[in-house]
């Protein structure tokens, strides 16, 4: 019997509550705690020479690795670590462009809003002209560049998945340390009375005569699978850190760190099978976690570890 099991399945099975017989769910899916993303990550000597090296150079740090080594965990570590606030994230897909990182304009919905106010005067009600502040919003690296006496930590994430061109459109940016929003700039003094809204839903800020400079210069962490090369020009403005698979003892490290103790001698076994699979296939390390945690919490566990090893030790490489 499949003691483990809270769905069965099957018409014969009448509704029933064991759902509230399920475990605590795993530290990283525990959202009525809300821990802090990156509170129990484990950086290498290596992560960690690295990233000081980014924050006194005031340099991007591009970390490449394999899917599950950590990259993007190591940015919410370093912020939560130094007290600099949520990370800032934008995620990069084939369609990013440098404007929709710095701030985003919408120009339909203002030329709507102030069709609407034209109509309504039209009628004789009167209607106040529509105000840019509700149009303009700061996108992540907008937001990141906001003069600051600490400076913010910028996860660009997946870098490698963009059009080729956004790494060279980036190159800019991180040398000036500012940019413009000419929608803001044509209005000169008038623009005073504008507010834009942040990215992260902070409090909206002034923007004077529409260029953003920022005071310190943010943690910028770029993050990529490695499977794309760029342009010289962009890797020399750059502190590169390549991420590999943790070894056995990182492993045992990391399941201590997340599940506790109490469950490393019966992670042991799961570590070495993780290795031997891994060696055929493409493994991310919280696969590893997931299968600790859930075999060290069945009712019965036994042949049903090896069922369970089998469901999540799946390679993140599809086969054709």
């Amino acid at each position: 019997m499949n003691d483990w099991h809270i769905f069965k399945g099957g018409p014969d099975q009448p509704p029933h509550d064991r759902i509230a017989s399920l475990p605590p769910p795993p530290p990283w899916r525990d959202y009525s705690q809300k821990t802090s993303r990156g509170e129990r990550y484990l950086p290498s000597a290596e992560e960690i020479q690295t990233v000081n090296a980014a924050l006194y150079l005031r340099r991007p740090l591009l970390i490449t690795g394999k899917p599950g080594t950590g990259k993007s965990s190591l940015a919410h570590a370093v912020a939560r670590e130094l007290n600099l606030d949520s990370v800032l994230v934008w995620p990069i897909n084939t369609r990013s462009i440098l404007q929709e990182g710095l701030y985003r304009y919408d120009a339909v919905g203002r030329l709507q809003a102030a069709s609407l106010a034209q109509m309504h005067k039209g009628q004789g009600s009167e209607s106040p002209p529509p105000d840019l502040s509700h149009f303009l919003r700061l996108g992540p690296l907008g937001t990141a560049l906001l003069p600051r006496d600490k400076p913010r930590v910028l996860l660009i994430d997946e870098i490698d998945k963009s059009d080729i061109d956004l790494p060279n459109d980036l190159l800019h940016v991180f040398e000036e340390g500012e940019f413009e929003i000419p929608e803001l700039a044509r209005l000169g003094s008038h623009g005073e009375a504008v507010r834009v809204k942040p990215s992260d839903d902070g409090n909206p800020v002034y923007i004077p005569n529409g260029r953003v400079q920022c005071k310190a210069f943010p943690l910028v962490i770029l993050t990529s699978n490695g499977e794309r090369e760029f342009p010289p020009a962009f890797l020399r403005r750059c502190l590169q850190l390549n991420l590999g698979m943790p070894d056995e003892q990182r492993l045992l490290s990391i399941v201590k760190t997340h599940l506790g103790e109490e469950v490393l001698q019966q992670a042991a076994p799961l570590i070495q099978k993780f290795l031997e699979t891994r060696t055929q296939q493409e493994l991310a390390t919280d696969q590893l976690l997931n299968a600790v945690y859930l075999t060290t919490r069945l009712t019965t566990p036994g042949s049903q570890a090896s069922e369970v090893t089998a469901l999540l030790f799946k390679s993140l490489r599809s086969t054709p």
